[in-house]
């Protein structure tokens, strides 16, 4: 079931005082899945409220509070920062990865990864927001029509894997798709 806003917006009212301040509190952190985790808890068995509708819910209480939420900062994409973290990573690293992700508070967003050997595994070494993007493209902006962190993540991480000699994946890097397949070993 997916409430409209005004729906929501009398949903929330009835909460108790003290769940309205915990969920505001993970909104206030910037933490959208404790806020949803709260609001599916308190919600889907009497309400029916499932996790996209609480998404949305979330999304209101991120809008009300605006500049107000602490924001995770935001990843640097310069090659020595991103090569700082590679060398961090707790293996041999054989692959740098971009893969979509997305939520309906942020939008769509990338992921760079570091694939490791010895042992087996991913490593994140950014994520890649449209402000992140924005930001790391400054004045050579024009992404157009492709997503930002696209271009961004695409810029950024086919620069560290051609530093560090290994391979670049990133699948449907022109349209943001979370199930895009990955790199295979």
């Amino acid at each position: 079931m997916v409430m409209d806003k005004a729906a929501r917006a009398v949903w929330w009212e009835s909460l108790p005082a003290g769940i309205r301040e915990e969920i505001d509190g993970y909104v206030l952190q910037d933490s959208l899945l404790g806020a949803v985790h709260v609001i599916t808890d308190v919600g889907l068995v009497p309400h029916g409220i499932g996790v996209g509708t609480a998404q949305l819910i979330a999304n209101d209480r991120y809008l009300h509070y605006g500049d107000r939420i602490a924001r995770e900062p935001e990843s640097p994409l310069d090659l020595e920062s991103l090569a700082c973290r590679a060398a961090g990573c707790g293996g041999r690293v054989v692959a740098i990865e971009a893969i979509w992700d997305g939520d309906t508070v942020r939008d769509w967003f990338v992921r760079l990864l570091a694939i490791t050997a010895d042992p087996v595994g991913e490593a994140r070494l950014a994520t890649v927001h449209w402000s992140t993007a924005e930001r790391y493209l400054g004045e050579e902006g024009d992404h157009h029509p492709r997503h930002p962190a696209a271009v961004a993540a695409e810029r950024a991480g086919g620069a560290l894997a051609a530093h560090l000699s290994v391979p670049f994946h990133f699948a449907g890097p022109d349209t943001p798709d979370d199930e895009a397949p990955r790199r295979r070993p």
